[in-house]
């Protein structure tokens, strides 16, 4: 509960980040902020993420003492990286090439790479060792110094180049302030191996690779409409995007951080089989948690867009992102609930195979549908290229025999769903304010709640009674 409570706050200052960088920005600037921060998610992806998955599936307390010899060749592995990608980008900037964005946005771009690869990789140690108190100090220490720093670097300077090097101090910060703990004394570098580092890419590079692809067709994206539209319109298209992978990823990721961890605890403890139950069960509870947030979000985007945007971005904020909902919903479903088939099982090939699809259809759409004087087709192309890419893994997991979540709890989330659209859409066409929105939200999570928790969907009302009969016993011994 503890981490489950760190990655809300963690959700909570993301969006205030965000959105108060885009209020002091601009779109204009805001769209070339967002264009360089694309980039760094890009690179340290490619680059860093195999390093914080094989911390994720591999590291756990018992490793750690009987096995110092994989946190060395983590560390060692992020060390070379690192020194590596500076050389290499010193290389190319010297070379003479241009690109869209500035030289030194693109020098600032791989500062925040190695930064949140750096702050990545710390938090999935943490995680993998069930250290909550520190994973909970990590994010405290980061978001704070963010806000602080990102927010003032857009509010006095106006600057995305000053906005990003307050994101790559608060990264770097929180996690040297944490050093001294989060060492493992009997790591040492001279212990690290090849062999380790070849098994935990061998595992981690096939789902690197498909979550670079999929992070390319956005940048990819963002580059197009700064190339045919500018920046400002980049801004407005960044916005809505980050707007909605926040919101749900968010979503997707405070549930993956619990969930996760319990089906490699239930694997190791338990064996496979247990861990596939544990894996559909996870699947049912991020379905049944996804769908109705992002239905939320749609039936309340006008408070939410009077209350929340930034005025220079609304009105192509909420014509832009409804375009990006259903593409937002397959990631969400992709990232949280059928990678964990894959990863368990240790085959992460086909993982790619789904990514190379989106990446053909998101380009193919963009020359079939008709150009707009927006991005709303580049939008609408985005949406459909991750849906291709959803019913691709969803054909490739069914190959591999999984145990899937029961038809009954899948259609008893999609009657919710149904049941808590039909009770907010009228209130949907109110005047938008703080009024309008609580009621929305009291009385979607109400309706829906009463629905899946009645039919026990993956067992969430047993969890939630045993959960509060636990509190009540242990406020009744104080």
């Amino acid at each position: 509960m503890t981490v489950f409570v760190a990655f809300f706050f963690n959700i909570l200052f993301n969006f205030a980040i965000g959105l108060l960088v885009a209020r002091f920005l601009g779109p204009e600037e805001y769209g070339r902020f967002a264009l360089a921060h694309a980039t760094a998610i890009a690179v340290q992806t490619a680059f860093f993420d195999w390093i914080r998955l094989g911390a994720t599936r591999f590291y756990s307390e018992r490793i750690r003492s009987e096995q110092p010899a994989l946190r060395a060749t983590l560390d060692f592995s992020f060390a070379i990286i690192s020194v590596g990608l500076a050389l290499g980008a010193s290389a190319l900037m010297l070379s003479g090439v241009r690109f869209t964005l500035s030289n030194g946005l693109i020098a600032l771009a791989l500062g925040v790479a190695v930064a949140n690869g750096l702050f990545d990789y710390h938090t999935a140690l943490v995680r993998a060792r069930f250290h909550d108190r520190l994973f909970t100090r990590l994010i405290l220490v980061k978001n704070l110094v963010a806000f602080a720093l990102m927010g003032g670097g857009a509010f006095w300077f106006g600057s995305a180049k000053m906005t990003l090097v307050g994101g790559i101090v608060s990264l770097s910060g929180a996690v040297i302030t944490a050093r001294a703990a989060l060492n493992d004394p009997g790591s040492k570098a001279i212990l690290a191996k090849f062999s380790i580092a070849e098994s935990l890419m061998r595992y981690s590079v096939p789902i690197v690779g498909a979550n670079f692809l999929y992070l390319l067709i956005p940048l990819a994206n963002r580059s197009i409409v700064a190339i045919f539209y500018g920046f400002s319109e980049t801004g407005q298209f960044s916005l809505a995007f980050d707007f909605g992978t926040k919101a749900i990823q968010a979503i997707g990721s405070a549930l993956d951080i619990v969930l996760f961890q319990i089906a490699v605890a239930t694997h190791e403890l338990r064996g496979a089989t247990q861990a596939r139950r544990q894996i559909a069960r996870n699947m049912t509870i991020v379905i049944a948690v996804v769908l109705p947030a992002c239905t939320g979000l749609w039936l309340t985007l006008p408070s939410v867009e009077l209350l929340i945007v930034p005025p220079q971005f609304r009105g192509p904020f909420s014509m832009l992102l409804p375009l990006m909902m259903t593409g937002l919903f397959c990631t969400a479903i992709i990232q949280f609930g059928i990678y964990p088939i894959f990863q368990i099982e240790k085959k992460t090939g086909p993982l790619i195979t789904a990514a190379l699809v989106a990446c053909v259809v998101d380009p193919l759409l963009i020359f079939l549908l008709p150009r707009a004087s927006d991005a709303s087709s580049l939008a609408i192309a985005q949406a459909g290229a991750l849906v291709a890419a959803l019913v691709t893994l969803l054909a490739c997991a069914s190959a591999t025999k999984p145990q899937w979540p029961r038809i009954r709890d899948l259609a008893t989330i999609v009657v919710g769903n149904a049941i808590m659209a039909a009770a907010l859409l009228p209130m949907r066409d109110q005047d938008p304010g703080f009024f309008t929105l609580a009621g929305q939200v009291a009385a979607g999570v109400t309706v829906y709640a009463f629905v899946v928790l009645s039919a026990d969907v993956a067992g969430m009302r047993s969890l939630a009674v045993a959960r509060l009969r636990v509190t009540a016993a242990r406020m009744k011994a104080l």
